[in-house]
This record gives structure tokens, C-alpha cells and sequence, in this order.
């Protein structure tokens, strides 16, 4: 069963305690803007492999509250989204450094979701910005499947079988522009 993108959804919880209660797993994906089309490939990825995502793109209200350039309630928005996830993916890209509003995710979301930091292809270790070096780091298609596997509690090679996910070395993997697809340690 293919997962959603809760930034589409009109029903929005306010209150933290009340998303946590449903016991869904949300991952709120903190990207910079100029890598949309990256952090959509990687929404729909774990969308397709049955996972939750609040991806922005979607969210009607933060996208009128940034034509209206009204920071206050595009802060609201991102709050809400974040208080509407269990976990935050960081995308770290050349970009990130010039974003505003990553760096506030991720300091709003550090103590209330499980972070994980995905460097996008190119991004060369130890090139990670400080405020997310102590997240533990999804670096090649391999170690996103791995993250899949454990936050939908099963074993990655069941994923593969029931082809919710595609191995790193297939061709038709959406991801291989994207990400690396194997980085040996």
C-alpha cells in the first residue's frame, strides 16, 4: 500500500500529542528550494514504498502564505508540518548552504522527530554543514532503503521482494540521478 503526501490533506493537526496518538509514520522532507525536483524524486520514493511524507510542494496554505511573503504564517506552516511528522530527511545539496529555512527545520524539528541527513549525488563526507553532523547520514540508495526498511519494521530483502523498493544497481531506479548508488565504507 502506497503511502501519502500529508501536506495535501486538509486535515492537519495542530497539536503535536494529537498526530503522535495515530501512530503514523511521517517523514517531513527539509529540503532548499532549488533542489525541488530531487526532493520530489526522493518523496515519491518513499511514498511508493508505502511511507508518509510531508513534502511543501503540496501545502496550499504555505504556498499563499510565501506569495504573500508573510513570514510569520509560512513559520506556522512549516511548524505545523513538522508537528505533523515522526521523522525529518534532511537533503543536503551545494544549495543548502544558501538556505534560509533549512537550517530552522532542522532546529525546530530536532527534539521532536528522529533526523536522518541524506546527501544528495556529489556531496563528498565531511562537506555536511554543523547543525546536522550529529544526524546519522543516508549517503548512497543503499542506506535510504536500509532507513525504509527500518522505519516500516521489516527487513530490507522483503522490500526488495515485494519490489516496494528497487535495489541500488537497477537500472530503472528513479533515484540513481539523484543520490549515489553504492558508497562502500
Amino acid at each position: 500500500m502506497a503511502g501519502q503526501n500529508r501536506a495535501t490533506l486538509s486535515t492537519k493537526f495542530t497539536r503535536r500529542d494529537d498526530f503522535l496518538k495515530q501512530g503514523v509514520k511521517c517523514v517531513f522532507i527539509s529540503h532548499q528550494k532549488r533542489d525541488r525536483d530531487e526532493a520530489k524524486k526522493i518523496s515519491d520514493y518513499l511514498i511508493s514504498a508505502g511511507l508518509d511524507v510531508y513534502f511543501d510542494e503540496y501545502d496550499r496554505d504555505l504556498k499563499i502564505h510565501n506569495e504573500s511573503e508573510n513570514p510569520k504564517a509560512v513559520t506556522s506552516a512549516i511548524c505545523r508540518g513538522i508537528n505533523n511528522s515522526s521523522h525529518m530527511l534532511v537533503l543536503i545539496s551545494p544549495h543548502t548552504i544558501d538556505s534560509k529555512w533549512v537550517p530552522f527545520e532542522v532546529g525546530y524539528g530536532y527534539d521532536k522527530t528522529d533526523l536522518a541527513v541524506l546527501t544528495l549525488k556529489g556531496i563528498p563526507k565531511g562537506t555536511l554543514p554543523g547543525y546536522v553532523r550529529t544526524a546519522p547520514v543516508v549517503r548512497d540508495i543503499d542506506d535510504l532503503n536500509k532507513l525504509i526498511a527500518r522505519l516500516k519494521s521489516v527487513e530490507a530483502s522483503v522490500l526488495f521482494s515485494r519490489n516496494v523498493v528497487r535495489k541500488h544497481d537497477d537500472y530503472y531506479n528513479p533515484l540513481k540521478g539523484v543520490m549515489e548508488t553504492f558508497l562502500a565504507d
